[in-house]
């Protein structure tokens, strides 16, 4: 109970700090939240002052593996009420190019540097390449808003790399349960559960449930604002209540919670009605701070820097070239199928600010859950910090050199006159 209390205090007081000297940090300060939180967990974790602690060994997969599915869940409904009513669907080729081929290509570089270097079986290096492929929608989030970020970056690239960052957290569920499943299973097996069970039900029917259940939400508050029968205080918490809903309905049913809380929040804007809901964004995206700057604390108590040490140089070399070879160059190379990318320094943004965070610690969590491979731990964490350092560090200079919008091109990408109630 007494550690209970430890992590309360702990993130209490981050979220009061950050909260109190938001437009500070903001302007002046060079580090990203997720950034802060990690360190401020390193110092008050076993390498620092010890003041708070991890689970026992064997509860920590489960219990990380739940605190970031849930945080993940917040984080992408969040993204998806931050952009343009239908962005999805008006760019759906650019983000079936990234999500695509854009997301094996990425799987399969990381995997074969991880093969290469440390010597690991195939499957076990395809495994950990999956789980650092998506683009963290957290970490993306505090590059692509605030004021520096709305000053300077054009909306075009904001909006692709948050609509990116929301939709490939459960897109690249499947990528990783391949490999997941090549090394519990007999090949045969392997593959055709993975075609059937994994996509057939877990992604097909995330996306069917989060849109059935995003739209009739959103249905349903409009029914009931017109009847007069709906509080402000049951108005400003209802997406809340919807990602908790659609997370809870979808891995009661055995599905990607994640992918379906994504396309709830994407059917919530688009239903008629709900042109630009301000109070339930304002509302998810302090929930979202809420829930996420204590999973970085939990990140930063949790780092393994035993063996971080015994990777040695191969990891601080695996680290460097994921870095510079996982994204950069595959987004340069399909930037000709992205269509809001429109000049060089759109595309160089772009595929930089692909950083790695929560996303991938819920998949290498639930991947060592799954398989027991818990030797992957310290190499996909070493990866994890690295991205957060590299990110966190050159989000405000490099954001400072994008050209920003024209008007015109504000006046385009500038959502649809809203409803006042959503």
């Amino acid at each position: 109970m007494v550690a209970l209390y430890r992590w309360l205090f702990a993130a209490g007081v981050l979220i009061l700090l950050l909260g109190l000297l938001q437009k500070w940090f903001e302007q002046k300060w060079y580090l990203t939240e997720p950034l802060t939180a990690v360190a401020l967990g390193v110092a008050l974790g076993p390498a620092g002052v010890q003041l708070l602690g991890l689970p026992s060994a064997a509860d920590s997969p489960r219990v990380l593996t739940q605190v970031t599915r849930v945080t993940l869940a917040v984080a992408d409904m969040g993204v998806a009420l931050r952009l343009p009513r239908g962005y999805p669907v008006e760019h759906w080729r650019s983000l079936a190019v990234i999500l695509g081929a854009g997301m094996v290509l990425m799987a399969l570089v990381s995997g074969l540097l991880v093969w290469g270097l440390l010597g690991v079986s195939f499957w076990v290096a395809m495994l950990v390449g999956a789980t650092v492929t998506s683009t963290d929608p957290i970490v993306a989030t505090t590059i692509v808003t605030g004021p520096v970020a709305e000053k300077n970056i054009p909306a075009r690239v904001r909006h692709f790399i948050s609509a990116e960052s929301g939709a490939n957290d459960g897109a690249v569920y499947p990528l990783v349960l391949l490999p997941i499943l090549m090394l519990t299973r007999p090949t045969g097996e392997a593959l055709t559960r993975w075609a059937t069970y994994v996509v057939g039900w877990q992604v097909v029917g995330a996306v069917v449930l989060g849109a059935a259940l995003g739209f009739s939400a959103a249905r349903l508050f409009q029914w009931a604002d017109l009847a007069d029968i709906v509080e402000e205080r049951g108005f400003v918490a209802y997406t809340l209540a919807l990602t908790f809903a659609v997370l809870g309905a979808a891995r009661l049913l055995s599905m990607d919670g994640i992918l379906a809380s994504f396309v709830a929040g994407i059917a919530y804007r688009m239903a008629p009605g709900t042109q630009q809901p301000s109070k339930e964004k304002n509302v998810q995206k302090a929930m979202t701070k809420f829930f996420v700057l204590p999973t970085f604390v939990l990140f930063g108590v949790a780092i393994p820097w035993g063996g971080w040490l015994t990777l040695g140089w191969r990891g601080i070399l695996l680290a460097v070239l994921v870095l510079l070879l996982r994204r950069p160059p595959v987004v340069v190379a399909l930037a000709s199928g992205l269509a809001p990318l429109r000049t060089r320094k759109d595309v160089g943004f772009t595929a930089w600010f692909g950083p790695i965070g929560i996303s991938t610690l819920f998949y290498v969590m639930f991947a060592v859950q799954r398989t027991g491979l818990r030797r992957i731990w310290p190499v996909v964490s070493l990866l994890v910090f690295a991205s957060l350092l590299a990110h966190g560090l050159s989000a405000t200079p490099l954001s400072r050199q994008m050209p920003p919008d024209t008007a015109s091109e504000r006046g385009r990408d500038r959502p649809q006159s809203s409803n006042p109630r959503g």
